[in-house]
């Protein structure tokens, strides 16, 4: 059976920002049901929670789930959890190293593995060891394609390099903010940015505008480059690997969309905006003609796109 895997990240430490007190209860019940609304249907499903903590998402996933198995390495915290969520018949809380060679869970015995909030603790080869122990039998398709031929690693540099800092796109920064003022954003509204690229242009949303940004990208070489610069900002963004034609959001969860094929999300009143390629009605110069041939793009001048 083929795997479907989603990395999904937020830039600040929120695990420290509950710990001191200055998370409210409606942040921490906004940001619970934000990461439960990742998941694939789990109903009747098995579940390992790794990294359980007190089990903020342990009696949660317990209510549908058919078996939740909660592991933790430290015993004080799956007391806590075992007081908190104990009355659930279908939890068995764990307190092993999970990455022990004497930790054994039989193949195939799980249809879900959960986690929140613990790769940030991990050094970047213990991040390397647990994906070397995911497998799948999917060629990944188009997801495939963006990472080994559109969006290499040295392609995503070259693009920045030519379009500027954090920015893969034309016109860089100078665009995006000839965008933004179309928008009109307001502090504390939510936005939905889709095919964010490497984050350069969640990041000045937030920063300027005071936003919460949610990105989503079809590849997983830009979500790596985008977390390296999220690395140190405080910035109110979070990020995830996903397809918009088929992920799905609650009704009225933005205040803007900023992309295509996402109007059905927007609630009353909110504002889309798209913007796409077209070319010049004048000739265009050889270099760029071999170029867009190169990249298999199909451009068309403004009267023609208007037509499509």
């Amino acid at each position: 059976m083929a795997q479907r895997i989603i990395l999904h990240a937020n830039s600040g430490d929120i695990n420290r920002w509950e710990e001191s007190g200055m998370m409210v209860e409606s942040q921490k019940s906004n940001l619970k049901q934000s990461v439960l609304s990742l998941l694939l249907p789990y109903e009747g499903k098995s579940i390992l929670e790794l990294g359980a903590g007190i089990g903020r998402f342990t009696g949660e996933l317990a209510q549908k789930a058919d078996s939740v198995i909660a592991l933790d390495f430290i015993e004080d915290v799956i007391k806590k959890n075992e007081s908190i969520n104990g009355h659930y018949k279908n939890i068995k809380l764990l307190c092993p190293n999970a990455t022990s060679l004497y930790f054994d869970i039989s193949d195939g015995s799980m249809d879900l593995i959960f986690s929140n909030l613990l790769l940030m603790y991990l050094s970047d080869e213990e991040i390397c060891w647990i994906w070397e122990k995911v497998s799948s039998d999917n060629d990944g398709g188009f997801q495939w394609f963006l990472d080994t031929v559109q969006y290499k690693a040295n392609s995503i540099l070259r693009y920045e390099r030519t379009f500027s800092e954090g920015f893969v796109s034309t016109g860089g920064i100078e665009t995006m903010k000839e965008f933004m003022a179309k928008l009109d954003l307001k502090p504390g509204q939510k936005v939905l940015d889709v095919g964010y690229g490497i984050g350069g242009g969640d990041f000045y949303m937030a920063k300027e505008f005071g936003v919460y940004v949610v990105g989503i990208d079809l590849s997983i070489n830009m979500i790596s480059f985008t977390l390296e610069r999220a690395n140190g900002l405080n910035c109110s963004v979070e990020f995830e690997v996903a397809d918009c034609t088929t992920k799905t959001y609650l009704d009225n969860s933005f205040d803007v969309i900023y992309s295509r094929d996402t109007i059905l999300h927007i609630q009353p009143g909110g504002n889309v905006l798209i913007s796409d390629y077209c070319k010049n009605v004048r000739a265009s110069s050889p270099e760029f003609v071999e170029y867009i041939k190169q990249r298999s793009y199909d451009l068309h001048d403004e009267k023609a796109y208007g037509q499509v």
